[in-house]
């Protein structure tokens, strides 16, 4: 945890070094970060008492197995809007509690504080132990309706009130930091998705985006309304500002360019990320190749915890660029899988996809994803949405925009790609992909027989 705040506070100075400003020309800032990582620290000297636990982290898969058996998945799914699952950061605070010698101890007698990345940032920039909604609301331990901290979730998870953070909203100045020369005020917290939700500026109820980074998550704006999914997506609170909050729905893919990292630094069959797009289009197609990236399991709509990755359609004609073509494919398949969730939850059908995040530099999966979805997937003049919503956010707060339709305009796009398969091809190699991911989940459950 020191040191993803070390690196930060760097990042922040040298920012502004870079930008031949003073501290006193910065109007706010805003945090936005990975929602579900944890910490828990000493309240008196801001030590954590163990590293931080990164949401991909399995540990608490039994926890949460334990969970699902003594039935509280539908208390959890009604107050909370998730599924239960080892990504969601309560259970991994109670596995901190119960390991670390002592904590719940001190955590009980209020000596500790935990919270996500967000909730660390400003405890060291400014002193104040809070979080927002966006990020509470991914911990299992909120209440998205009464948008509070629940009694009954705490208790069935296994985290004390003592040690949980003061719930401010999204947008709004809760505190002031000289830890950049002048004092400045910190105006935002946003968890990364519900920040490039805003960053793509999809206000409107329906608007949808997709994030391509070390995962993809998927989100609809789904106004006022917390709607409940029936398709294994989640319901969270986009941001709340002004008194008034907004819901989305989410799908969320644990392995997006996680895979292409793995390709990179594992396999060696790429030496960049880059390199990944020249390699796949070496070949015209897979060739019957499949990669399920089930690293750390299945995320929506799948969820499966016991998951882990497969290839299938290996021959002894399979080379390089087919694997390295199949596994960015496997982005974009899983994403579809998401989106076709998400349409049938919606009761409409989406009808332009805006994308973000690294991985959407690559045009030929772009396109791929265009054609396997067939919508125009659409990516934005700038790809890093996630630190624009979280900017957006904090300058709304200090008056630098006078409202949410003011940003509306500043929203351009870079490249659309536009679908070019027939149904035909397209519902032929989703056929495939669901071979491919039922394979997967049964070895899963072969092996979880074992």
């Amino acid at each position: 945890a020191l040191e993803i705040w070390n690196t930060q506070i760097q990042t922040a100075r040298d920012a502004i070094a870079s930008a031949g400003i003073r501290a006193d020309e910065v109007a706010a800032i805003g945090i936005t970060n990975q929602r579900e990582t944890i910490v828990i620290w000493d309240r008196k000297t801001g030590d954590p008492i163990h590293h931080a636990i990164c949401w991909q982290c399995r540990r608490t898969s039994k926890i949460c197995d334990k969970l699902k058996a003594d039935g509280h998945a539908d208390t959890i799914r009604d107050k909370a809007g998730l599924i239960i699952d080892a990504y969601f950061s309560g259970t991994k605070a109670a596995w901190l509690l119960d390991n670390v010698e002592g904590a719940r101890a001190r955590a009980e007698a209020g000596e500790l504080a935990m919270g996500t990345i967000d909730c660390w940032l400003a405890y060291n920039l400014t002193g104040k132990h809070v979080t927002d909604p966006s990020n509470a609301c991914r911990t299992m331990l909120f209440n998205i309706h009464t948008m509070d901290w629940d009694d009954e979730l705490l208790e069935i998870i296994g985290v004390p009130r003592a040690v949980l953070p003061e719930i401010v909203p999204t947008s709004g100045v809760f505190g002031e930091t000289d830890q950049l020369g002048d004092s400045i005020p910190v105006a935002a917290m946003v968890g990364d998705q519900m920040g490039a939700l805003f960053g793509q500026t999809a206000f409107k109820p329906g608007m949808c985006k997709n994030t391509y980074g070390t995962g993809c998550f998927l989100v609809t704006n789904t106004g006022s309304e917390a709607v409940t999914s029936k398709q294994g997506l989640l319901t969270s609170v986009a941001w709340q500002m002004t008194g008034e909050t907004t819901y989305m729905l989410e799908g969320s893919v644990f392995i997006g360019g996680a895979v292409i990292q793995w390709l990179r630094d594992e396999m060696k069959m790429i030496s960049s990320a880059e390199e990944s797009e020249v390699v796949a289009a070496e070949a015209d197609d897979t060739d019957g190749v499949y990669i399920v990236p089930a690293f750390v399991g299945l995320g929506a709509p799948h969820w499966n915890q016991d998951a882990r990755g497969t290839i299938t359609g290996l021959t002894r004609g399979s080379g390089r660029a087919h694997i390295v073509r199949a596994a960015l494919e496997s982005i974009a398949l899983q994403s579809a899988d998401v989106a076709r969730a998400m349409e049938a939850d919606m009761g409409a059908p989406i009808e332009e996809l805006r994308v973000d995040g690294g991985a959407a530099m690559n045009n030929l999966m772009m396109q791929f994803q265009a054609d396997i979805l067939g919508v125009p997937v659409v990516r934005g003049a700038n790809v890093e949405s996630t630190a624009l919503g979280a900017a957006y956010l904090a300058g709304l707060a200090v008056g630098l925009w006078p409202d949410m339709a003011s940003l509306e305009g500043l929203w351009q796009t870079g490249q659309k790609f536009d679908p070019g398969w027939d149904e035909g091809k397209r519902e032929a190699k989703v056929n495939s992909w669901q071979i491919a991911i039922n394979t997967t989940i049964y070895a899963a459950k072969s092996l979880s027989d074992d």
